[in-house]
């Protein structure tokens, strides 16, 4: 009898020879069923990964990977990658994974709703019903791009927005390979000027630097270039410095005996410039590169004892003492939004530090630290007149505020029916590890032991046959009981594990080397055009 560990190089690599071919196919598509449900289970989180929600998304899985070609079903799992990523709930996540099945005709929406579920099946109507939507307006007018944000943002349901965002994603990223010079430039507009708008708006900030990068790209490539280039040329030192600053003032707050009597705990992000917020600065604000203070980048978040406003105020000003302690702290360059809030109600202290070290040579960047509480932040990223609605095109706080109690509404309405029921005594129904889920969902009589039929099903679900659902029994079944026990299941998973691990690693290495073994070209000096750019092309 072959070991567990014989069948999956076996039965995943395709390397079995005569009647034993077959197996090699139904072993490949189960193993990689098992790998995307594990990763995106993992991705989730414990919280959102009930056994209700592994049930739906194993379901959309099988639905999913029959229907679609290599290709598609690499952009399918991407998509589903991100709304995992972005912590989404089963059913947008299997929204994600059936997006690109559905817009092919390889499924419909009826068997969506028939296998998934109604919920799905709408968060999908809607999806696409929001895809053509940007036709509808000319989008160089900015009064109408801003109306339809808002119609937007108070009409759909929130979660079909974030789906429709982690489908435009993937398209931006494989834009230039599908699409013509001048559509891929008609696309980036619509992308600059209604998606990554809506992605700040909802609170997926990432998403959004993300999109205006890739937008940026495509509508001016040549610009694009000049700035990449120059970012590039100092991206590798500043992400060091980022990490070590970071380190640094972390420890030096955590030490500070007069701040901890304020604030429970302290966290400090880092992040580098994006690039079309860098081409803003020096083309649109007219400012030399050595003005864009920002290019490295610290947040301060203040987990404050006492929540009244002068408490917050109060370890705010002292997290500045300590920077100026620190570092030298550029004159004239600092904005006090505690004292002066914004117009939105935006609250935070930004600091612009010189943290080239004395006697330097070469000059470094100017850093910007920004300093908040843990309510500020929460204001800033998501509260009613926050920076990321007013992005979106909800300047109204009213609006924004009916904004929120619509996102807050759809979540409490998937929480309830994604919900487990309490589980019977002596039943496993949790989540667990993933692994385990994994097991769950093919022990349907739930008898602890996965049969040859049952496998059978599976197989049949993916496409293959009967035939190699035994064959895979056969290799698997260490005990040669006819059946699968949680072990040995666990010993075929971990082998799954090990194939994704080695790609990936082997995808990093190749991408590290293809860098490093090509001739570097001088970037020379960073070269920005100052020609006039229409401000309609930027989102305000």
């Amino acid at each position: 009898m072959a070991s567990a560990a014989e069948a999956m190089e076996k039965s995943v690599s395709g390397g079995m020879d005569g009647p034993s071919a077959a197996a090699a196919s139904g072993g490949e598509l189960v193993a990689e069923l098992l790998g995307v449900f594990n990763e995106l289970s993992e991705r989730m989180g414990d919280g959102l990964a009930t056994s209700s929600s592994s049930r739906m998304l194993f379901r959309a899985l099988k639905l999913a990977l029959p229907a679609l070609g290599q290709r598609a079903q690499a952009q399918a799992l991407a998509v589903a990658a991100s709304l995992a990523d972005l912590q989404m709930d089963a059913e947008v996540i299997s929204g994600g994974m059936l997006r690109e099945a559905v817009d092919a005709g390889a499924v419909s929406i009826g068997d969506v709703e028939a296998q998934i579920g109604a919920g799905t099946a709408q968060l999908l109507r809607e999806s696409l019903r929001l895809e053509h939507a940007p036709t509808e307006v000319d989008l160089l007018d900015e009064d109408r791009a801003s109306a339809l944000r808002k119609l937007v943002l108070s009409s759909y349901d929130i979660r079909a927005v974030i789906l429709e965002l982690a489908v435009k994603l993937d398209m931006m990223r494989h834009l230039h390979e599908y699409l013509p010079r001048h559509q891929q430039r008609v696309k980036a507009l619509e992308v600059m000027k209604i998606y990554a708008p809506l992605a700040h708006a909802v609170g997926a900030g990432r998403v959004s630097l993300e999109l205006e990068d890739l937008s940026f790209r495509f509508l001016f490539p040549q610009a694009y270039d000049q700035v990449d280039q120059w970012l590039s040329g100092q991206e590798a030192e500043c992400l060091l410095l980022i990490d070590a600053y970071r380190e640094r003032l972390l420890q030096a707050l955590n030490a500070d005996g007069e701040l901890s009597r304020t604030a429970r705990s302290v966290s400090v992000q880092g992040r580098y410039k994006s690039r079309f917020s860098t081409m803003k600065k020096l083309v649109k604000d007219g400012r030399r590169p050595e003005d864009v203070n920002d290019i490295l980048g610290l947040r301060v978040i203040l987990d404050v004892v006492d929540g009244g406003a002068s408490s917050q105020e109060r370890a705010c000003r002292r997290t500045h003492e300590v920077i100026q302690a620190m570092w030298k702290e550029v004159a004239g360059r600092t904005k006090d939004y505690i004292a002066r809030p914004k117009k939105n109600g935006y609250r935070s202290l930004h600091v612009a530090i010189d943290v080239t070290e004395p006697g330097a040579k070469k000059m470094r960047p100017l850093m910007e630290i920004q300093i908040r509480t843990e309510e500020m932040h929460r204001f800033a990223e998501g509260g009613e007149a926050s920076h990321s609605l007013y992005k979106g095109g909800l300047t109204d706080p009213a609006e924004a505020k009916r904004l929120k109690d619509i996102m807050l509404a759809a979540a409490d309405m998937a929480a309830l029916h994604l919900r487990d029921q309490p589980a019977a005594a002596g039943s496993d129904q949790g989540g667990g590890d993933p692994k385990n889920r994994a097991f769950r969902q093919l022990d349907n009589d739930r008898d602890g032991r996965i049969s040859v039929e049952e496998l059978i099903d599976l197989m049949e679900d993916l496409g293959a046959g009967g035939r190699d659902a035994k064959e895979l029994m056969d290799l698997l079944d260490a005990n040669c009981d006819g059946s699968l026990s949680s072990e040995e299941f666990q010993l075929f998973q971990r082998q799954v594990e090990l194939k994704t691990t080695l790609k990936d690693k082997d995808d990093k290495y190749r991408k590290i080397l293809k860098e490093k073994l090509q001739t570097p070209e001088d970037p020379g000096l960073i070269d920005v055009y100052r020609q006039e750019l229409t401000d309609k092309l930027f989102t305000s």
